[in-house]
């Protein structure tokens, strides 16, 4: 290995998926000279194993969902999904794995892109080890940002690896559908995994270790998506953990804790996040390495005046959209401190990512949609507000039935009774990811209910369960 050149830069970004990508953005639009360092493809987890190809699986499976709802379409869309053609589309989504186009944006920017690993070797100071073993030193003035997101955590189960276990990446890039699929895990990548798989021809089995799905969900949106998984022909096993599993002449054989033996083609674990900070040289600036790193709301790392962590890696909200949000806080306070400007830090402030704490919106994608943002009955109830749920089902609103035949779904708005503002909004239902952002300006803009009266929904329109809810509080 040799040291090859020694580089100096305003901000030295690493990590090249849509947080870095959107810091660097923001930085470069400051006049800021920038560097960014990424070991894999530019777009990172979200536009190649996440976001982008999931739902590129969904979307035809909800699109059939919804027209089986509909006489005149319902016949028509019996059939089975055109599996490989959904597979191309997702391909193409992908942009069949290659970044070019994400390298050009990226050099459209200005910015320096600098491929390896890199790693920190004390305050402001990056070593990229390159590709072909050579060695690079970044020195940043101001900043160096840590946008390296997180990896898939599997258990620690003997003979693990040896079974080749499906992670969010393999279930994400599979080139077909497995006949026999075992799902782990009760989340968002378990229920949205198993809802595209089941629909694209696998028998899927979803062991849940809790009490049901989506557990930091309402309630109800995990009953209401749990039964239509049932429907669809998915076998839904709470309460129930995976004790050992093994290949057996290419088949996957898991044994459960409550004794029964299930057979697969393959097995995929959605069993939570890890931080990809293990190897990242945290030991040189005194912090531990795998460890998530915490930050102040402008996204400096606590006891640092110049190390950032940006994005999920920071574990303050595990979202690509709320990652982005960050960037775009964390661009503007590494500017505003390297112009030696005063800093808005308030609540709410140019500065500050404060929706981190108060309305985080997130939508599982799968059929019925959940959507959430704010806080649940119980958060609220914990965080010591005193609160009022009012629930109404979609079927009230003429729209439900306009969508589709027999919908199914509910809304809950969580209002503060001393405020008199909404503390969290929660959709379940066909279509209702488009809902969310309406309670989330809500939320963010702390509207008064009374206001909201004043907000007519469009008729006739799923919107219109705003009114039924409104109408439902105040007849309370």
């Amino acid at each position: 290995m040799t040291e090859t050149e020694s580089n100096t830069y305003d901000v030295v970004v690493i990590g090249a998926g849509p947080v870095g990508e959107n810091i660097a953005d923001r930085t470069r639009a400051a006049g800021l000279t920038t560097a960014v360092v990424e070991s894999e493809l530019l777009g990172g987890e979200c536009s190649y194993w996440a976001c982008m190809p999931s739902k590129a699986l969904l979307r035809p499976v909800i699109a059939q969902a919804d027209a089986r709802r509909l006489p005149g379409l319902a016949e028509a869309a019996r059939g089975p999904l055109d599996t490989p053609a959904v597979l191309a589309r997702r391909d193409e989504y992908t942009s069949h794995w290659q970044d070019d186009g994400q390298a050009d944006w990226l050099a459209g920017t200005g910015a320096d892109l600098y491929r390896g690993h890199g790693r920190l070797a004390g305050p402001r100071t990056v070593t990229v080890t390159g590709p072909d073993g050579t060695l690079t030193t970044l020195t940043a003035r101001h900043a160096v940002a840590v946008a390296t997101g997180t990896r898939a955590q599997l258990p620690d189960l003997p003979g693990l690896a040896d079974v080749r276990p499906w992670t969010s990446r393999e279930a994400t890039s599979a080139k077909a559908a497995p006949g026999r699929l075992i799902v782990v895990g009760g989340g968002v990548v378990a229920t949205e995994m198993a809802t595209a798989w089941q629909a694209l021809g696998s028998r899927v089995t979803l062991l849940v270790r809790g009490k049901g799905l989506l557990n930091r969900m309402e309630p109800f949106a995990g009953e209401l998506v749990a039964e239509a998984l049932t429907e669809a022909g998915a076998d839904i096993r709470t309460g129930t953990s995976v004790e050992s599993v093994r290949r057996e002449n290419g088949t996957v054989v898991a044994v459960t804790s409550a004794g029964d033996r299930i057979e697969a083609d393959e097995i995929l674990f959605a069993t939570g996040r890890a931080p990809r900070t293990d190897d990242l040289g945290l030991e040189s600036v005194g912090l531990e390495p795998g460890s998530w790193l915490d930050t102040d709301d402008s996204l400096r790392v606590t006891g640092t005046d110049w190390l950032y962590a940006v994005g999920d890696v920071n574990h303050r909200a595990l979202l690509t959209h709320q990652g982005k949000y960050q960037a775009r806080i964390a661009g503007a306070a590494i500017a505003a401190r390297a112009a030696g400007d005063t800093l808005l830090e308030e609540p709410w402030g140019a500065h500050a990512a404060t929706a981190d704490h108060h309305a985080v919106p997130q939508v599982v994608f799968t059929d019925p949609e959940a959507a959430a943002v704010g806080l649940s009955l119980a958060e609220a109830e914990q965080a010591g507000h005193r609160v009022r749920a009012v629930d109404v089902e979609f079927s009230s609103v003429a729209g439900a039935g306009l969508y589709g035949d027999g919908y199914r779904g509910r809304a809950r708005m969580v209002v503060d009774l001393e405020d008199e503002i909404l503390r969290g909004v929660t959709f379940v239902g066909p279509g209702v990811g488009e809902l969310i952002h309406s309670a989330t300006i809500a939320i963010t803009g702390r509207v008064p209910v009374g206001r909201l009266w004043h907000a007519v929904p469009s008729y006739p329109t799923l919107s219109e369960v705003w009114l039924r809810l409104l109408e439902a509080y105040r007849d309370y």
